[in-house]
């Protein structure tokens, strides 16, 4: 029941946020070969573990963590360098256009472990305190847009430093204070479940 609100909540928040109507994707598309490509390819479906697919993410969740990388709230050296010549503009049709990409299926390396992971995901740890993250992910790992980050198919190896950096508390930026008590509540193992079984979702 708390994942419920918690997740009917993020929906009230994120419907409040105003969505960028006149982002122009083309604008999009010729920034991101310019800027993005050699890290997250053209149409955003990284070839590189490390480096998110950003094909289908959601344009303002793109476009803020753009924002948060500029502002340096968001820490991380290329990142920052990449952001500082981008203007709120540039940010929300670079969003656009990743958001208009499909994103292609990754699936699971590992099937016990990514089966350890849908547990977690769909259940989460109630004795620990633990929300499901279906609940702000969605089930599908489709998420929330602007608040919670599209999942489905994203890199195991990316989704597990995160969690790492939440747990650490090097990543403090947006819904981070959520995350880094959740990230806090998972061992090693935990986390490396969730992200196969995430890059397992389509």
């Amino acid at each position: 029941m708390n994942a419920f609100r918690i997740a009917l909540a993020t929906l009230a928040m994120a419907l409040t946020i105003p969505a960028h109507a006149d982002a122009d994707p083309a604008k999009g598309q010729a920034i991101a070969g310019q800027v993005c490509a050699a890290c997250h390819m053209p149409d955003g479906n990284s070839m590189i573990p490390g480096n998110p697919k950003l094909a289908g993410q959601h344009a303002e969740y793109i476009s803020k963590q753009l924002a948060s990388f500029k502002s340096g709230e968001r820490k991380n050296a290329i990142m920052m360098g990449m952001a500082a010549g981008l203007s709120p503009e540039d940010m929300a049709n670079v969003g656009a256009w990743f958001e208009s990409q499909k994103s292609a299926p990754l699936g699971a390396k590992d099937k016990a472990l990514a089966e350890a992971g849908q547990k977690i995901y769909r259940g989460g740890k109630p004795g620990a305190g633990v929300p499901a993250c279906a609940g702000c992910h969605s089930p599908s790992g489709a998420g929330i847009p602007a608040q919670y980050p599209r999942l489905a198919g994203q890199h195991q190896e990316y989704v597990l430093n995160q969690l790492k950096t939440f747990k650490s508390g090097e990543r403090a930026n947006g819904a981070a204070a959520q995350m880094m008590t959740i990230a806090g509540r998972l061992s090693d193992k935990e986390m490396e479940a969730l992200a196969e079984y995430v890059a397992s979702l389509k």
